[in-house]
């Protein structure tokens, strides 16, 4: 393509998936984090998440060394001292960031920090993308230490103490349990019932979403959290829609006229009633109505245009048009494109987040 044809002024946005710019965008958030991601550092891993199974999206991995992003990965995983530590309740999963591996005590000394269950989800889907084998982990280690953070409702902690519980969790565990294919790491039927236990369906509130703890307001990614979860963990049928004489644990007209209302007049999605248009529920929202076969009922043209309006010149995609992309929303941008059938991008597994070619070899 010539220069020409990357011409941009203020006034216009380009009207085509810019995907070599998009490459380069995370090229270069790959090698070199911007400052303004300092504060962002207990991430790092969620970060490199973004990066890393955004290049695999784009058909892109051939630009990362993955023996070098295999070996940082694994540095970051939790190991206990010894045996009299596999019964102490913590998690032994995987640290967000080297900082986030070691905190001080109070003389001073530098101590093992507790490993996340999130940093855990993110590091599981980069080594699977990068094509290392799940067989050299101590899965058992990770599972039964994992069962440590469900509460007696069902829900997970992301660490085994001193913090909250919600939605977010209990899928970080389920995609995790998927991708061992092994369930000794929770409770199904427990998880199942806190699932159900967060969707809005109070008698005339005209609802139906999931909000991220029992009744709070429904949220697009508490939406997707459950709904993904709840696939994940076999409670729910493939395309359910197609499926109309078939019992269903949730409320489907209801999460589906939910789901359908959060597309805008400007083409995007919201995350909540009466909240402005945003470019990860693209793919949050859209997610949920995959799943459930309902994505046919999407105005494709006017979300393409919504996306379109909030790709950068720069490459990579903010939560706005008119915004400086970051990271998250350049993902979630590339998901919503794929869910789109975009050519240059690959499908995805939509209730793991990662490409399907990934998650080859994955199963319940």
């Amino acid at each position: 393509m010539a220069d020409d044809d990357y011409a941009w002024d203020s006034d216009s946005e380009l009207q085509f998936f810019d995907r070599d710019r998009h490459v380069q965008f995370l090229e270069m958030m790959y090698d070199l984090l911007p400052s303004r991601y300092q504060s962002q550092e207990i991430n790092h891993i969620t970060l490199a998440h973004f990066a890393i199974v955004g290049l695999d999206i784009l058909g892109a991995l051939d630009r990362i060394d993955k023996q070098e992003v295999i070996n940082w990965v694994l540095s970051l995983q939790a190991h206990p001292k010894n045996a009299d530590e596999l019964d102490n309740g913590q998690f032994y999963g995987f640290h967000g960031s080297r900082s986030s591996q070691f905190q001080s005590n109070d003389e001073g000394d530098t101590v093992p920090n507790v490993s996340h269950l999130a940093s855990s989800y993110c590091a599981l889907t980069i080594l699977r993308t990068v094509g290392y084998d799940f067989s050299l982990l101590n899965s058992k280690l990770i599972l039964e230490s994992m069962k440590n953070l469900q509460q007696q409702d069902g829900s997970f902690m992301p660490i085994h103490s001193g913090a909250e519980t919600d939605l977010r969790f209990v899928y970080c565990a389920a995609a995790i349990c998927f991708m061992f294919g092994n369930w000794g790491g929770m409770d199904r039927a427990k998880a199942k019932e806190y699932i159900l236990s967060c969707q809005v369906r109070e008698p005339c509130s005209y609802d139906g979403g999931f909000g991220l703890i029992p009744g709070s307001e429904s949220h697009g990614g508490a939406t997707y959290c459950a709904v993904a979860s709840l696939r994940l963990m076999g409670f729910i049928e493939e395309d359910l829609l197609s499926k109309t004489m078939s019992p269903c644990i949730i409320d489907v007209p209801m999460l589906l006229e939910w789901s359908l209302q959060r597309q805008g007049d400007d083409g995007g999605f919201q995350g909540r009633r009466n909240k402005p248009t945003d470019t990860c529920y693209a793919f949050w929202v859209g997610g949920v109505l995959k799943i459930l076969g309902a994505h046919k009922y999407i105005n494709d043209s006017g979300l393409r245009g919504f996306l379109l309006s909030c790709q950068s010149q720069y490459g990579g995609f903010s939560k706005f048009p008119g915004q400086l992309p970051d990271l998250y929303h350049t993902y979630y941008g590339f998901c919503a494109f794929s869910l789109l059938e975009e050519p240059d991008l690959k499908p995805i597994h939509v209730e793991l987040g990662m490409t399907d070619i990934a998650a080859t070899g994955f199963f319940l």
